[in-house]
C-alpha cells in the first residue's frame, strides 16, 4: 500500500513537471511575411538597343495625309539611326493591334554620353515620350488627337486631317501648344527637358504591345530609301516622303502630294510665313515650310508659253518690203508735170 502511494506521487510529480516544462517553453515565432515585389515594367516594344553619338536633327514640318479609313490611328514621324546614320521614318496612319490601344511614340534621350532611342509601343494609356512635340495631338504629354468611345475611335478634327463625309466619329477640341520653336527631337541637355508625370509613370507599368509588323516593315523600308537619309536631305525630307497615308505607301502618297501641290500651290505659299512660328505640325494641314523651295520649280512651268517664239520668229512676212520698194520710183516721176504750168504764165 505504501509503495502504491509512492507510485501515484511519482506519477503526479512527473505530470506536474511535464506541465511545468510546457509552460516554460517559449511560444514559436510566427512565419515571416512573404514579400511580393511589384510586377516589373512591361518590356518596351523592342529589345534592340539603338544609340547614336550625336543628337537627331530637328523635326521637319510636314503635312498630315487624310485618314484613309475609320479605325486608323496616327503615328508621328521620327528620326531613327542605323548604318547610314539618321534617317526619317515618315509619319503614317496605322491600324492598332486591338481596340482600345493608343500609341506612345518613341523618343531619343541623352544618357551616359550618348543618345539612346526609346522605342514606341501600344498600350491602354499614353506613356512618356520625352516631352517631344510631334504634333497632330502629340504635344509632349499625352495624346489629344482622339479617344476611344466603346469599340469606335473618335478623331479630333482640330489636329487631324479627317474627311467628315467619310468618317463620322469626330469632334473638335482646341489643343494648346506650349512648346518652343526649335522643334527639338530629343530629351536631354540642349533639347527638351521633361520628366515623366505620375500618370505616365503608371502607364509604364501597364501591359505593352510592340509595333505592328506593318510599322516594322515601314521603318525598314525607310532605312533603305536614300532620300530619307539626313545626309541626303539635310534634315528636310521631301513632301512626298515626309508622311504617308498607310505604312510603306511612299509612292502612293508621293503621287497624291504632287497632285495636291499642283492644285493648291498658291494656298501653300500663303501658309509658308506661318510655318516660321509653328511649334509643331499641330493642325490637320500643317504648313510645309521646308518644301516650298523644292516646289519652286513648278512656277517655271509657266514660262513654257514663252518658249514658243517660233511663230514670232517667222521672218517670212518681213520679206514683203520688196513690193514696196518697187513703188518708190513711180511717185517720184510726177514733179516734171508740175513744172509745165509756170512756163505758160511767162508767155
Amino acid at each position: 500500500m505504501h509503495k502504491l502511494r509512492l507510485t501515484r506521487i511519482s506519477l503526479l510529480l512527473a505530470v506536474a513537471g511535464g506541465l511545468g516544462a510546457c509552460a516554460v517553453e517559449p511560444a514559436p515565432e510566427p512565419p515571416a511575411p512573404v514579400y511580393e515585389a511589384p510586377p516589373p515594367p512591361a518590356p518596351i516594344a523592342s529589345v534592340e538597343v539603338v544609340t547614336a553619338p550625336e543628337p537627331p536633327p530637328p523635326l521637319p514640318v510636314y503635312e498630315q495625309p487624310p485618314c484613309p479609313e475609320p479605325g486608323y490611328l496616327w503615328t508621328p514621324g521620327y528620326w531613327h539611326y542605323g548604318a547610314v546614320g539618321y534617317y526619317w521614318v515618315p509619319g503614317t496612319w496605322v491600324q492598332p493591334p486591338s481596340v482600345g490601344l493608343l500609341w506612345t511614340p518613341g523618343y531619343w534621350g541623352f544618357s551616359a554620353g550618348a543618345y539612346g532611342f526609346h522605342a514606341g509601343y501600344w498600350g491602354p494609356h499614353v506613356g512618356f515620350y520625352g516631352g517631344v512635340n510631334y504634333g497632330f495631338g502629340y504635344v509632349g504629354v499625352g495624346y489629344a488627337g482622339g479617344r476611344w468611345n466603346g469599340g469606335a475611335f473618335s478623331y479630333n478634327t482640330a489636329v487631324n486631317n479627317v474627311n467628315v463625309n467619310i468618317i463620322h466619329n469626330t469632334y473638335n477640341e482646341t489643343v494648346v501648344n506650349n512648346v518652343t520653336e526649335n522643334r527639338t527631337s530629343f530629351n536631354g541637355p540642349g533639347g527638351v527637358v521633361a520628366k515623366p508625370t505620375q500618370q505616365e509613370m503608371e502607364a509604364e507599368h501597364e501591359r505593352h504591345t510592340p509595333p505592328t509588323p506593318a510599322q516594322v516593315s515601314h521603318r525598314e523600308a525607310a532605312a533603305t530609301n536614300p532620300a530619307l537619309r539626313a545626309s541626303e536631305n539635310h534634315g528636310h525630307p521631301a513632301a512626298a516622303l515626309a508622311a504617308t497615308s498607310k505604312p510603306g505607301a511612299f509612292n502612293e502618297h508621293g503621287a497624291a502630294a504632287a497632285h495636291e501641290n499642283q492644285e493648291h500651290q498658291e494656298a501653300r505659299h500663303e501658309e509658308a510665313p506661318a510655318a516660321k512660328h509653328a511649334v509643331g505640325p499641330v493642325g490637320a494641314k500643317a504648313p510645309v515650310a521646308a518644301k516650298h523651295p523644292a516646289a519652286a520649280p513648278k512656277p517655271a512651268q509657266h514660262p513654257q508659253p514663252k518658249a514658243q517664239p517660233h511663230p514670232q520668229a517667222q521672218p517670212h512676212p518681213q520679206a514683203q518690203p520688196h513690193p514696196q520698194a518697187q513703188v518708190h520710183p513711180h511717185p517720184q516721176a510726177k514733179p516734171p508735170a508740175n513744172k509745165q504750168p509756170p512756163k505758160k504764165e511767162k508767155e
